[in-house]
């Protein structure tokens, strides 16, 4: 069991330690580098929920951990130390003008640079003193499994829909790779742990490197309010689902508060991943959208990044002195200049993007000699044999073409392949009248929105007259990429087809002025005014919406390893205390015991649906004592609970939820129906079947008052789908008929009107109370939606004066999730444990009279059964 799990339980019932004691400043300690084995969930302080830093803090304060630090660093000219400054261009540094002026913001991450072993305490102690960041020193070993193995060889291949087909191509799984990548993980929440203040604090995770980290922090602090964006696309769940640790970073995922996304495509890829393999479906209200898991809503949240516009701006004022824009323009003088900006990775298209350009200047010679595409190439984060390829590939084009198509002072593709500074790309951005993204997958890509900003700029005295006119600009780019659904006045392409994406440069560059000034504006208004400050102030924003009730909630941790999940219920809603229940049942003369069948007392799971002998036993000996009226209360047929259940001659059945009715085997079925006009059958059931054969693993059960459409053997997707598509159709030709269509769990169900567990339900409380035996104990005990009814007409019986304020009320879901009872138990073993209690107390308790417990069967027999 894991160490911290009694920890856990004493957070749910209030044993918080004492936090917050005054302390001398300390350093903070060094992460340990010492070799052993990975251990994927076992934290040596699991024990403890205390924090190195008070909690009495005034301010809201939040911890940004991304894998590196928003920071530069260099040795010393004198190779004594380090220096360090803020690196301008990390978005994790401009996220925090979306913020409250008067948030802390401290940062968790990695440097991109190797400290040694002696230095780390020094540098750790620098950067919290300066620059409130904590490093996060991986060990060599683990780093390089961790970066260069697991998440560049199979997670940023996979989120990009590349499946390792071959050991060539892609590579297999090594176990060894997710061991480093859950190592490095833990590493990091061992920094976060070190300065957090788990009730005051946010903490926003950032990117795949980190996607774990969450089950590590909710492990220590199940009420801590964070959240985690993803930057790089989700894949479709046919291709998340190849990935043999597909569960475990899943449920990880969803031990945060709110998980965003750049695209509804990737969330809904997200989403679907949930359902597909945790059976969990999401609810959209007032526009947000929710995950219940556990009791826990988890939002869903869909806001693409945007660009700094105050660093893009003061650029553009420098832009002529450190990269002279007049230069560039003499360079090019009569020619029109494309541009690509790409990282030199192999989704980014860029040997696409030149067979483009090749095909343009064939279809359109007009071109050759005029049009010029201009490819910058930034440096590769990654390495590894696909790269290799791909850049000789883009070498042997740019080769081909400048041989086919160049001329004496024309090139029609220059290739840039060295790293160029934010204002040099600023002034190729500025004289380029069409920029070319054809990436056939990325998470966003900010390049478009830099260049329309850049095309909107003013540079220099010399260029008035010029950017005083119409500002205008063209975007051809990719539809695989984040930014695309955004730029609704770019030219979106496939780029796998060459053909395509050439006649688009080619229309974009051929495109009227006054029609490039359209686009351009349209773009420039969403650009400048959805940039990252409003994009980070959106997320934090809906992070501090989803953590409003956590300390309002009653919280605790259970299962193990990456299993690990925190449940979350309202205060008043609780598990049912044994002792609670029978202490009531022994005070009480008329009881009132109302069972469901499938989930409650016989597991959905089970193939074989006959009561055990155990359950058998059990509701004989509760049947035996004068005091109660049992129900079983299901859905299920008359003939089958009849059969089952023949040895409880005591025992009362609602059939086919309450239409037929019996109140021991000795008594004639009652129909309880308004209407016994079956003539909607022929209508309905046509419908169903036209259903069932169009929909794989779906079937038709044929009740004698009702008919139920079953598809949870169905593709989980498809069959919701088709059920919402019956609803509909069967409630359109069935409106003028007597009866109900509804929806449950895996189910559509058409049934007369009039007919649910809550009648059934108050029917007993009536007559229990007309015989002068009104119930002063209720127990109630359900599983699903049609049972929610008899939950509800407990409170609407009590308020009608059919049963007494005073009754001792126990309304009971199986299962925690929300209910309209009061109470839980967490699966059927719970429930028959505590229905064999109930048996207990009947049997212990003195009854007048003959007792009806003289019988061979004892219960002690009933146990050992």
């Amino acid at each position: 069991m894991s160490r911290s799990y009694t920890n856990l339980l004493d957070l749910a019932s209030g044993n918080f330690p004492v936090l917050g004691q005054p302390r001398e400043k300390k350093r903070l300690p060094r992460v340990m580098t010492v070799p052993g084995d990975i251990s994927e969930l076992d934290d040596d302080q699991a024990n403890s929920v205390s924090s190195d830093v008070p909690s009495s803090v005034v301010q809201d304060r939040i911890i940004i951990v991304a894998n590196q630090l928003p920071v530069k660093a260099k040795r010393r000219p004198d190779n004594k130390g380090w220096s360090f400054s803020w690196d301008e261009d990390s978005l994790l540094l401009q996220l925090k003008d979306g913020l409250p002026d008067d948030m802390e913001v401290i940062y968790v991450g990695s440097l991109r640079v190797e400290v040694d072993l002696s230095e780390q305490d020094d540098v750790s102690q620098l950067l919290l003193d300066r620059f409130k960041c904590v490093p996060a020193f991986l060990p060599p070993d683990i780093l390089s499994k961790f970066y260069h193995g697991f998440c560049k060889q199979h997670l940023w291949p996979l989120f990009h829909y590349m499946l390792p087909f071959s050991v060539n191509h892609g590579g297999r799984f090594d176990r060894s790779l997710w061991e480093a990548y859950v190592a490095a993980n833990k590493i990091f929440s061992q920094r976060v742990i070190e300065v957090i203040n788990p009730e005051d604090d946010y903490v926003w995770i950032h990117d795949y490197h980190l996607m774990v980290l969450p089950t590590f922090l909710r492990r220590r602090f199940n009420r801590l309010r964070m959240g985690f964006f993803l930057h790089s696309p989700f894949p479709s769940s046919e291709i998340y689902r190849t990935l043999p640790v597909r569960e475990e970073i899943l449920k990880a995922l969803l031990n945060s508060d709110l998980i965003g996304f750049h695209t509804f495509d990737y969330a809904r890829h997200f989403l679907s991943c949930c359902s597909r393999m945790l059976g969990l479906e999401y609810q959209s209200k007032r526009g947000y959208i929710g995950l219940e898991y556990y009791g826990r809503t988890i939002g869903i949240k869909i806001m693409p990044v945007g660009i700094h516009m105050g660093q893009i701006e003061s650029v553009l004022k420098l832009a002529d002195k450190e990269w002279r824009v007049g230069e560039l323009k003499q360079q090019f003088e009569g020619k029109t200049v494309l541009l690509g900006v790409d990282d030199m990775d192999i989704f980014k298209g860029v040997n696409l993007k030149l067979l483009a350009m090749e095909q343009m200047l064939k279809q359109h010679p007009k071109w050759q000699g005029r049009a010029v595409l201009v490819q910058i190439a930034n440096p590769a984060r990654g390495k590894g044999k696909d790269l290799e390829e791909i850049q000789a590939e883009i070498q042997a084009s740019c080769k081909r073409i400048n041989e086919t198509f160049g001329q004496p002072g024309y090139e029609p593709v220059v290739f840039i392949d060295r790293p160029i500074s934010l204002s040099e790309r600023a002034a190729y951005y500025t004289i380029a009248e069409c920029v070319v993204v054809a990436a056939v997958r990325d998470g966003m890509n900010l390049t478009p929105y830099e260049y329309i900003v850049c095309r909107q700029g003013v540079f220099g005295p010399e260029n008035s007259s010029e950017s005083s006119g119409p500002k205008k600009s063209m975007l051809v780019v990719s539809e695989f990429i984040g930014c695309s659904p955004s730029l609704s006045g770019a030219i979106r392409v496939n780029p796998w087809n060459i053909e395509a994406t050439a006649e688009a440069m080619n229309e974009a560059i051929s495109m009227s002025d006054s029609e490039k000034q359209l686009r351009h504006e349209k773009h420039y208004r969403y650009v400048s005014t959805h940039d990252v400050a409003y994009w980070s102030r959106s997320f934090f924003q809906d992070m501090e919406r989803c953590c409003r009730d956590h300390f309002r909630r009653h919280c605790w941790g259970i299962g193990l390893s990456f299993g690990f999940r925190v449940v979350a219920l309202d205060p008043n809603f609780r598990k049912l205390s044994i002792d609670a229940i029978v202490s009531a049942y022994l005070r009480s003369k008329n009881r009132a015991i109302l069972l469901d069948y499938d989930g409650t007392i016989m597991p959905q799971t089970s193939i074989n649906r006959t009561p055990s002998q155990e359950v058998i036993s059990i509701i004989n000996a509760l049947c035996s004592d004068v005091k109660n009226t049992i129900f079983i209360v299901s859905g299920r047929g008359r003939e089958s609970l009849g059969k089952w259940f023949s040895p409880c001659k005591k025992l009362g059945i609602a059939a086919e939820h309450g239409f037929f009715m019996r109140w021991s085997v000795d008594e004639h079925w009652e129909t309880c129906g308004q209407s016994s006009d079956f003539g909607w059958i022929q209508i309905a059931e046509p419908v169903m079947k036209l259903y069932t054969e169009s929909t794989d693993g779906s079937s038709i059960e044929t009740k004698e008052s009702a008919l139920v459409w079953h598809h949870r053997d169905a593709d989980p997707g498809f069959g919701a789908s088709q059920a919402k598509e019956m609803l509909d159709h069967l409630e359109s030709v069935l409106a003028n008929e007597p009866v109900a269509v509804k929806s449950g769990q895996f189910i559509v169900e058409v049934k007369p009107q009039g007919i649910s567990k809550g009648c059934v339900a108050e029917k007993i409380f009536t007559s229990m109370a007309e015989s002068g035996r009104q119930a002063d104990f209720v127990l109630c005990v359900g599983d699903d939606r049609s049972d929610e009814d008899m939950f509800e007409i407990i409170g609407n019986a009590i308020t009608s004066g059919v049963l007494s304020s005073s009754t001792s009320v126990f309304a009971c879901t199986v299962g925690q999730k929300p209910s309209k009872a009061k109470y839980y138990l967490d699966d059927t073993t719970d429930v028959i444990n505590m229905l064999e209690a109930l048996a207990d107390a009947s049997d212990s308790a003195p009854s007048p009279g003959s007792s009806p417990w003289n019988q061979p069967l004892q219960l002690n027999e009933i146990a050992a059964s």
